[in-house]
């Protein structure tokens, strides 16, 4: 997870009953729905969200274990912080807002995953939602967003959910329809 600061006290701890054992459950992996469902029984546990250490000046984060094999996270944001554009490298998710408000600018179209360093988007392939507390979306392997703390004073809180676990993440930068590749994450480079 590039970007974010954690203390290096700060306790992981899954919510009671909401973790779950791959090695446990033999069956298809979980869907974008089935992710978005852990998300919001995850966002709804008020103990764990409120353990979350919240940093004033930068994203704060705790890893949980998601349903069959998924990777987790109780994500803080700082007022006016966001993501800035990205995809999660081909992994299927789910987000919801546990506190605070979140809101979403995403693209509709299908982008190619190589062979490209920049994009003209075509007019109408801009979505914004808003989400507050309790609310949030599911998104296919394809999806383009980012994702902002509109406040100018509070912290969110959400809860995300990917499966495969991310393999990479593709950064991107925008002005007007234009959209650049500018650089691939790794897991390993996220420390």
């Amino acid at each position: 997870m590039p970007d974010v600061r954690t203390s290096p006290s700060s306790p992981v701890r899954p919510s009671a009953g909401l973790v779950t054992d791959p090695a446990s459950d033999p069956v298809a992996p979980p869907s974008a729905a089935e992710l978005l469902d852990f998300a919001r029984r995850t966002a709804a546990d008020a103990e764990l969200v409120a353990s979350l250490p919240l940093d004033p000046e930068g994203r704060t984060w705790l890893r949980l274990d998601g349903p069959g094999g998924s990777e987790a996270w109780l994500i803080g944001w700082p007022p006016g912080t966001g993501t800035g554009w990205h995809d999660h490298g081909g992994s299927h998710g789910a987000f919801v807002s546990a506190a605070g408000e979140l809101n979403e600018q995403s693209l509709t179209a299908r982008l190619p995953t190589e062979g490209w360093k920049t994009l003209e988007l075509a007019d109408g392939v801009d979505r914004e939602r808003r989400l507050p507390a309790g609310q949030g979306r599911a998104f296919g392997p394809h999806h383009v967003h980012e994702v902002i703390n509109p406040s100018d004073t509070e912290h969110a809180v959400s809860v995300h959910a990917y499966y495969p676990p991310l393999p990479l993440m593709r950064r991107y930068s925008r002005t007007g329809q234009t959209l650049r590749l500018e650089q691939v994450e790794r897991p390993e480079e996220w420390g």
